[in-house]
Formats: C-alpha cells, sequence, structure tokens
C-alpha cells in the first residue's frame, strides 16, 4: 500500500481517537446511568454517543468505506477499507471508575486488519499500529518482551468467569499451572500492555470480533503473536478464543499446554 495513504489513514485513525477521548473524559466518573444490552453487558451514553460521533466522521470523510460497531448495524462490511470501533471497551472499568478502560479504532482493508489504535484517553496513553510494519506508544516504538520460558511468564485474564466450557476452564488452568504468575483485568488494555512488554501471554474467551480487530496490527507490529486457541488467525468467523503472547517461541509452548 502506498505510504501517503497509510499515513493519511492512520491520521484520520488518530483523529477519530482523538474525539473520542473528548467524549469519554466528559462522562469518566460521573453519575451516568449503565444499561444492560440484550446479551446482559452493560452500555452507557459514553459507548453509543462515541460510536455516533465516530460513524459521523467517517461517513463525512471516507463516505465509501464500510463499519462494524459493537453498538450500532454494520455498514458495508464487503468494501475495501471497513473500520471496526468499539468505543468503550471495558465499559465495567469505565462505569466502575477505573482508567483502564480504551477505545478502538481499526481499519481493515479486504477483510485484514491493516492498521489500528488502541486510546487509553485519561493517561492519554495511544498505542497504535500498521500491519507488518511497526508499533507505538505515543512516539516510542513498541517491543514486546523476549521471554521464552513458560516457567518466567506473566499471564493475564480479563476475568476467570469468561472460560464457561470445561474445555476452556481446564485449558487456562493448565497454563496458569506452569506460569510465574497470574493477573487479571484489563480488558484490551492489557493487550496494549502486551504490545509494551509488560505482559508475555494474554488468554481471553467470549471476544468478538470488534474486541480483537484493533489488537492485531499493535501486537503483531510490536512482535508479538495473537491466534485463537488453535493457532489460527483470527477473523471475523473466530470463536471468541483469544491467545496472545510475546514471541512465536512462546506462543508455540503454550498453543502445546492448552490443546495437551
Amino acid at each position: 500500500m502506498e505510504n501517503n495513504l497509510t499515513r493519511n489513514l492512520l491520521g484520520f485513525a488518530n483523529f477519530l481517537a482523538d474525539e473520542a477521548a473528548q467524549i469519554s473524559r466528559k462522562y469518566f466518573r460521573q453519575a451516568i446511568t449503565i444499561d444492560s444490552k440484550d446479551n446482559k453487558s452493560p452500555v452507557t451514553i459514553a459507548d453509543r454517543e462515541i460510536e455516533l460521533r465516530l460513524r459521523e466522521l467517517i461517513k463525512q470523510h471516507y463516505p465509501s468505506h464500510g463499519i462494524i460497531g459493537e453498538e450500532f448495524a454494520n455498514h458495508d462490511t464487503q468494501a475495501e477499507f471497513c473500520w471496526v470501533l468499539d468505543p468503550i471497551d471495558g465499559t465495567v472499568a469505565f462505569s466502575t471508575g477505573k482508567p483502564s478502560f480504551t477505545t478502538l479504532v481499526a481499519l481493515l482493508r479486504n477483510g485484514v486488519p491493516l492498521l489500528s489504535i488502541i486510546d487509553q484517553a485519561i493517561s492519554k496513553e495511544r498505542f497504535s499500529g500498521i500491519a507488518n510494519h511497526g508499533a507505538w506508544l505515543n512516539n516510542a516504538t513498541l517491543q514486546t518482551s523476549l521471554q521464552t520460558e513458560v516457567t518466567n511468564v506473566r499471564l493475564n485474564a480479563t476475568t476467570p468467569l469468561m472460560f464457561t466450557t470445561a474445555y476452556e476452564r481446564d485449558a487456562f488452568e493448565r497454563v496458569c499451572s506452569q506460569v510465574r504468575l497470574t493477573a487479571f483485568g484489563g480488558d484490551a488494555y492489557a493487550f496494549a500492555l502486551l504490545a509494551a512488554g509488560h505482559i508475555d501471554v494474554i488468554m481471553e474467551a467470549e471476544l468478538q470480533y470488534y474486541d480483537i480487530a484493533a489488537l492485531m496490527p499493535v501486537i503483531e507490529g510490536a512482535g508479538g503473536v495473537i491466534s485463537d486457541w488453535q493457532g489460527k488467525p483470527l477473523d471475523r468467523e473466530f470463536n471468541g478464543q483469544v491467545l496472545a503472547s510475546a514471541n512465536a517461541e512462546l506462543h508455540n509452548k503454550i498453543l502445546q499446554i492448552i490443546n495437551s
């Protein structure tokens, strides 16, 4: 892809993240209503207002682009360029005053993530990535950890409650039993921390495509690997299970433990 076009599109993604950050800061730690969607997951005015604003801007600046979003109906998802939006990833964290929620913005080209942003509006940490090119925290280059020994791994999962099947619980427990430490929480912010070298492995389940599209360019651009629990690439048909690791050697070792 042409470098100028890539830069322009990443610049627009940053513009979207700026707009989202203004809205999330306005509502953070304020008395707002927490509603429940049909699937029982929480949603707030911040989720809806951010996504509507980003959709409006995309339609103004790139009317031929498609949109996949968490809160509203998808639009022209087969377009060459398609934006994937998660306005507040970590709505539970946002609703309980924890500054670990993020806004996720990804751009697909022909169905494959091209570039993305994971933005934490309160700490003003912006993680960005371009597929097969690199990843950055604000202006600093990101590099995943070089850890390859399972016994020294820092493992993370948002919550053990996401592992709802016997296979998922058993697999997670097998990995937990062999690593140095296990931490919980963080949602997409944890994946950004993996890209920055602070976490070595993340196991998740029950995720949706809008949860993961923005993770891939950042993690892979920083030197990490992300797949499902069988090592297959993540696409819109994935089964909700995600494994991210700091490097390919470690990833393969964890896959063997999961599927042993």
